[in-house]
């Protein structure tokens, strides 16, 4: 039988709430905004799209589950594994989207004029698709066996138990701290983003040589188009930054927790990192919506078209703004 929820779970509750309720409508406008406006069709924005995807399932799927093994409710182990693992999958799955982003930014500077050519959407298509395969891979590895079972399983024969066991259903519980730290942090998710750091320290050291050379008649063209990926370079690197102070800190509290069992973490800075990763998934379209001016003109459109009850049919035909 389920404990009566405490002060502080309800607390939470109200703020992982709170947080789903500006995530999922934020993301799906985003998604919203690419498929209506022909300006967003090329491939950083369908990386983007696979990106707010995530971050949808993170308001309507993760905060609930999290919610779940918040209030712990008594449950077979397999189960409470299934209710752990997608965000697992989904924190991969926005580290691959953010990779494939910054690979893309520094394709689109090293290689401007064959760019469309190597880049072809079929061939984005395929990579978000091995994003997420690789994703569903690494989120579902605690499935095929790296979790707590055995340990749980040995724990029981030492108490003398014989007997099928239920368990609190808790994240730390079931995934092993060895997976969390060894596997998704220093293989899947820190080299990644020192990765990315290096992709978009060469791409803006690529723009800024471009921007530099001395200006001349026959180089409006490329100075405007060097300036225009400087602007998008700096609103993505944003978003990598802000994916990155959301979840570094509880990484790092996982390694304090495998490294220094005896040290004591104080609740709450788990609670704010927890905070902080869902939250993550809320930032993003605020980004777009202040940083890049396509996107801004987009959700524009969306709200005059289908929320002020202004039929403009001017608007539904957006066409490609000169600037980012």
């Amino acid at each position: 039988m389920a404990h009566p929820v405490s002060a502080f779970q309800a607390a939470y509750i109200s703020i992982e709430v709170l947080i789903a309720l500006v995530s999922v409508p934020g993301n799906i406008l985003v998604i919203w905004a690419v498929k209506m406006n022909q300006a967003l069709r090329d491939a950083t924005f369908c990386f983007i799209v696979s990106l707010a995807v995530a971050d949808v399932a993170v308001g309507a799927l993760v905060i609930p589950l999290a919610i779940i093994i918040n209030i712990g409710p008594q449950t077979e182990f397999y189960s409470c594994l299934m209710v752990a693992c997608p965000v697992l999958i989904l924190t991969e799955s926005s580290i691959l989207a953010l990779l494939a982003i910054a690979v893309d930014r520094y394709l689109r500077v090293k290689i401007p004029v064959s760019y469309k050519s190597v880049v072809t959407p079929r061939r984005a298509a395929v990579a978000i698709a091995c994003c997420w395969i690789v994703s569903f891979l690494v989120g579902l590895t605690p499935m095929f066996g790296w979790n707590n079972l055995n340990k749980m399983r040995r724990t029981q024969e030492l108490n003398g138990s014989h007997t099928e066991f239920v368990i609190k259903c808790q994240f730390e519980t079931v995934i092993s701290m060895e997976y969390m730290v060894y596997f998704n942090f220093f293989v899947w998710v820190l080299p990644p983003l020192l990765l990315m750091l290096l992709i978009y320290l060469e791409v803006f050291n690529l723009i800024r040589k471009q921007l530099n050379k001395k200006v001349s008649s026959s180089s409006n063209d490329p100075q405007k188009y060097y300036g225009k990926e400087l602007k998008i370079a700096k609103s993505l690197a944003l978003v990598l930054f802000l994916f990155a102070l959301s979840w570094l800190p509880l990484h790092v509290l996982n390694c304090i927790t495998l490294f220094c069992p005896s040290c004591e973490t104080p609740h709450i800075l788990t609670y704010i990192a927890i905070f902080l990763t869902h939250g993550n998934s809320a930032m993003n379209p605020i980004v777009y919506a202040f940083r890049i001016k396509k996107f801004r003109t987009a959700f524009l459109q969306i709200w005059n078209q289908y929320f002020c009850c202004k039929t403009n049919k001017n608007a539904s035909t957006t066409t490609a703004e000169p600037g980012n």
